[in-house]
């Protein structure tokens, strides 16, 4: 870690304070004129993006992972968005290999005042061809998952379960299915969130760090479903 980002890693009130006024004064003249109070921002998202790479690196395979690659721009792209709002109300970043466009599973890092910030990871918007893996993988092989998500470390740091839920039985499954509260859920996101006060610690790095162990399992798990796991050849 280089002197400069050291100093930064860490987040302080006057980042939360420029955050929620942005979110008041959402326009281009007033984001100008405070531009070295989002500078400031910026650095110190920087700095802890890159104190929890170094603090994945035991355990998670990022190699030419940096951290220009994980942070996300505050601009948001207005071009089809009723809200013309230019600016994002949160800082984030997310860390998989190669950065924050790696097309796996990854950890999701969000960055908002009012007790808003959060860690997520987990199943999020999948494709129909990953989303009939995840079921499958349910209905042949449900406690692998189980005892990932059921275990009491994992309920107790992510104890929110996020996405969308269908009303009825996916086509396939009956439902009386055991496990058709599972294969009811299109999406399967978890969320440990951070209070402010937890967000100024000078160690929040390390507990990101920390939720990014717990969640490990799923993850990986589900990137085997999704990316790694090999086609059966079919017998003729």
């Amino acid at each position: 870690m280089t002197k400069q980002s050291a100093s930064k890693a860490a987040f302080t009130v006057s980042t939360l304070e420029f955050m929620r006024e942005l979110v008041q004064n959402n326009n281009r003249e007033w984001f100008q004129a405070n531009r070295p109070r989002y500078e400031s921002a910026k650095a110190e998202l920087c700095g802890v993006t890159e104190r929890v790479l170094m603090g994945l690196s035991p355990f998670e395979p990022l190699a030419n992972t940096s951290v220009k690659d994980c942070i996300f721009r505050i601009n948001r792209d207005i071009r089809f968005s009723k809200d013309k709002a230019p600016y994002k109300s949160n800082l984030a970043f997310a860390i998989g290999p190669g950065g924050r466009h790696s097309g796996r599973i990854d950890y999701y890092v969000h960055i908002q005042p009012d007790n808003q910030s959060f860690l997520g990871a987990g199943m999020w918007q999948p494709t129909p061809a990953n989303l009939a893996k995840f079921r499958q993988e349910i209905d042949y092989n449900v406690q692998e998952l189980k005892d990932i998500i059921e275990a009491d470390e994992f309920k107790t740091y992510f104890p929110e379960a996020s996405g969308e839920v269908m009303k009825t039985s996916p086509k396939g499954y009956p439902a009386d299915h055991p496990e058709i509260d599972l294969l009811r859920r299109k999406e399967l996101f978890f969320l440990h969130r951070y209070s402010d006060k937890d967000v100024l610690k000078p160690n929040f790095a390390d507990e990101i760090v920390r939720g990014c162990r717990i969640i490990k399992p799923y993850c990986d798990l589900l990137n085997y479903l999704f990316f790694d796991e090999k086609e059966e050849p079919v017998s003729l």
